[in-house]
């Protein structure tokens, strides 16, 4: 999945992985996580997600990377929120009160810009990723998060032969072999949603289960 093709499904509009609320099993789940009060949040590959805009208002202090200038602009236009712009070696960091959200290469991120986030939450950025870069993800950039840091890990799992991703299915095993050298990995909830994802079953698949993870660096 090069940077173009996720450039051009937000010019084209093609992001049916965006949702219109915050995450239902995000809301359910947050609490196992612990934080304290004002706690830094990295949301990787963001998008223009409306789970920012809740952390936000949870009193989290959030930290998005997003490839998509597009999306990032209007995450803060749709939601009316005024922010400054500046320029590091990152990209262009937007900044709102609680929000900042950096333009540029989630894997250009290092050990400086991630060094006090105390959680990480990855709802659509593990499984959007094909394997090799999977694999590249987790052993790169959640390497660069420092330890006691907490994340949690929602995933989509189906038969792989049935579909095409993104999004991809990342079954429990890759996930424990992915994070398991350095994070403690949970399984909070498992839940089958095929009849609530019509698309799916259009493409003929079969089985959709998506899965919560709670992880401990």
């Amino acid at each position: 999945m090069q940077p173009d093709y996720w450039l051009q499904r937000w010019q084209q509009k093609q992001i049916g992985f965006h949702q219109d609320r915050p995450t239902p099993l995000m809301l359910k789940h947050w609490p196992a996580l612990g934080l304290a009060p004002g706690a830094r949040v990295f949301v990787p590959l963001a998008g223009k997600s409306l789970d920012m805009l809740w952390l936000a208002s949870q009193g989290y202090r959030v930290l998005g990377v997003e490839l998509s200038r597009a999306a990032v602009e209007e995450f803060f236009d749709e939601n009316g929120l005024r922010c400054s712009v500046a320029a590091s070696r990152y990209g262009h960091h937007y900044r709102s009160d609680r929000v900042e959200l950096i333009c540029g290469d989630a894997f250009a991120l290092d050990e400086a810009a991630l060094h006090d986030c105390a959680a990480v939450f990855d709802r659509a950025a593990l499984i959007a990723l094909p394997p090799d870069m999977r694999r590249r993800y987790v052993h790169e950039l959640y390497a660069r998060l420092p330890a006691g840091c907490a994340g949690l890990l929602i995933t989509l799992e189906y038969p792989p032969h049935e579909k095409q991703g993104p999004p991809f299915t990342v079954p429990e095993a890759e996930v424990r072999a992915l994070y398991g050298r350095d994070w403690a990995v949970e399984v909070l909830e498992r839940r089958a949603i095929l009849d609530q994802q019509p698309k799916f079953v259009e493409e003929g698949v079969t089985a959709l289960d998506t899965v919560v993870y709670r992880l401990r660096r």
